[in-house]
């Protein structure tokens, strides 16, 4: 099926310390239509993660498990689960998440599309008790420049809404352009990847249909991320920026999100300091990196001022849904 079906579906799953959770994200993987294979690659668990996810293949034999003795990260074990997958579509699934039923038949309505991504549902409930709202599966295409700015922090919205979406790709475009996951990376891999995709001519098609399901806890390991980190993330966009023939108004959206991102690098470098040597380290590396101040500044102001601000929803109550997108209802049956 894997080879012959060109709608066939590989679902990889990049997995750490996921015991209590792998099990949720395979069997709603497995209840898909089209779904050929689950790849899990586990990331040096220390925990039963591979022993549980073996333990939820089914009667085809369609989940794999890959372990890897050393922690590498999302992205090589992403990478990994790839390459040793053969569907021509390939779907990514976080193994705290899950997808609701018929997900891929209402992104398989579309075509002419290389990364197609559906509305998100999030949630506080691993194990949601009732269906999302039902939205009409328009459809409408990503551009570089929206996908770009839909990454960088507005006052009252919650940061990265764009970030969290979860495309499928096709595995003949991301070969034929040589794109994968960059390993060096630990926090943004996939705005990177979904990055390079656009800029090399990338059709990304995104529905209002709720195919997805992200549980949002407190101690999630992609909310876990170092200062250099950060500055990894910030290198993308200025060697991105650099890619020969780059329309201007992307060049300068991909300026403001470098700048976005270094302004948290700085802030973290600031109290890191701090952290080390006290107010007087934190002041020395303040005078030697004067053009730092400003985003300092306004971190230390926003931290401080916080607990006054509304917030932007997490999640709907504990039994509910919010949604990345809000789109038109579906006419009820």
């Amino acid at each position: 099926m894997a080879e012959h079906d060109p709608n066939a579906i590989c679902v990889i799953i990049a997995a750490k310390n996921a015991a209590s959770t792998i099990t949720t994200a395979i069997h709603s993987a497995l209840a898909q239509p089209g779904v050929a294979e689950v790849v899990v690659v586990d990331d040096a668990s220390t925990d039963k993660t591979a022993t549980v996810a073996e333990a939820a293949n089914d009667d085809q034999n369609r989940v794999r498990v890959i372990s890897l003795p050393v922690n590498r990260g999302p992205a090589a074990a992403r990478n990994i689960a790839i390459a040793n997958s053969s569907a021509p579509l390939i779907a990514i699934l976080d193994a705290d998440d899950f997808f609701f039923p018929g997900r891929f038949e209402a992104m398989l309505q579309h075509r002419d599309w290389d990364l197609i991504a559906d509305n998100i549902a999030f949630t506080r409930n691993a194990k949601p008790p009732r269906s999302p709202q039902a939205f009409q599966p328009r459809a409408r295409s990503l551009s570089t420049l929206e996908f770009i700015e839909g990454n960088i922090s507005q006052p009252g919205v919650r940061r990265g809404e764009i970030g969290f979406l979860k495309p499928v790709m096709r595995r003949s475009f991301l070969e034929k352009r040589q794109l994968g996951y960059n390993e060096n990376l630990r926090l943004g891999e996939d705005y990177d990847l979904y990055l390079r995709a656009l800029v090399k001519g990338a059709r990304y098609t995104v529905i209002e249909h709720v195919g997805y399901g992200a549980v949002v806890r407190a101690d999630s390991l992609s909310g876990q991320h170092r200062t250099e980190d950060l500055q990894r993330l910030y290198q993308v966009d200025a060697d991105v920026r650099a890619t020969p023939g780059l329309p201007s108004e992307v060049a300068s959206a991909l300026k403001r999100h470098e700048q976005h991102i270094r302004g948290r690098y700085n802030l973290r470098a600031f109290l890191d300091s701090k952290k080390r040597g006290g107010m007087t380290e934190a002041l020395a590396f303040a005078i030697k990196h004067p053009f730092a101040m400003p985003s300092i500044a306004a971190g230390i102001l926003r931290d401080k001022t916080q607990r006054y601000r509304p917030k932007p929803p997490d999640a709907a109550p504990e039994t509910g849904f919010r949604y990345l997108m809000i789109g038109v209802a579906a006419a009820q049956k």
